[in-house]
């Protein structure tokens, strides 16, 4: 049988579009055929079957935050506008896209229950996200932009529960500029 061909990145991003607007258990291969354009045998020939697209599309989607993440510090002058950077881009995000969820999230509360592997990887993918907000905290503490009197882990932690709330309260069309102002809570709390 002869291999599909294709851009594997832009089949992932699309089906990732696709997974989080319709969830996965309501996307269907016809969307993902309108989504990424390759037809039913394709995808089943290059991910096996629509939990393989998906989770390549999870690491796909992995990848590309990943690389966003460590793009903005690099565009930063130092770690501390990095972190305000990157909550900046959380808030525009949520405000922008008409899409707001985040597909780790999406899936782990849809699947979590249904599929121990796709559990895990999720758990997994979260947990690296975690790690890299907290490597990024500890090197502000040590630079002196943030609070050593809470540990890292601490901050962290807080710095999540806020993501997870804007990203959820986006969802209610708040006012304009209460998420900007939850974000300034949050890098007050890094720096108090």
């Amino acid at each position: 049988m002869r291999s599909a061909e294709f851009d594997r990145e832009t089949v992932l991003r699309s089906a990732m579009e696709a997974f989080v607007s319709k969830g996965y258990s309501k996307t269907s291969m016809q969307d993902l055929k309108a989504a990424t354009g390759l037809h039913p045998g394709s995808i089943y020939c290059a991910f096996e079957n629509k939990r393989g697209l998906l989770i390549a599309a999870l690491g796909q989607y992995r990848d590309d935050k990943s690389r966003e993440f460590e793009t903005l510090f690099k565009e930063q002058e130092n770690v501390f506008y990095g972190l305000n950077r990157y909550l900046d881009s959380v808030v525009e995000e949520c405000e922008k896209e008409a899409i707001k969820d985040c597909l780790l999230q999406k899936s782990l509360s849809e699947l979590a229950q249904q599929d121990a592997e796709v559990e895990q990887l999720i758990s997994s993918m979260l947990q690296d996200w975690h790690g890299s907000i907290e490597n990024k905290i500890c090197q502000a503490q040590d630079a002196g932009y943030v609070n050593k009197n809470k540990s890292a882990a601490q901050l962290t932690q807080f710095v999540v529960m806020g993501i997870y709330g804007m990203r959820t309260l986006s969802h209610t069309q708040p006012k304009p500029g209460v998420l900007k102002e939850l974000k300034q809570e949050l890098i007050h709390y890094l720096t108090s």
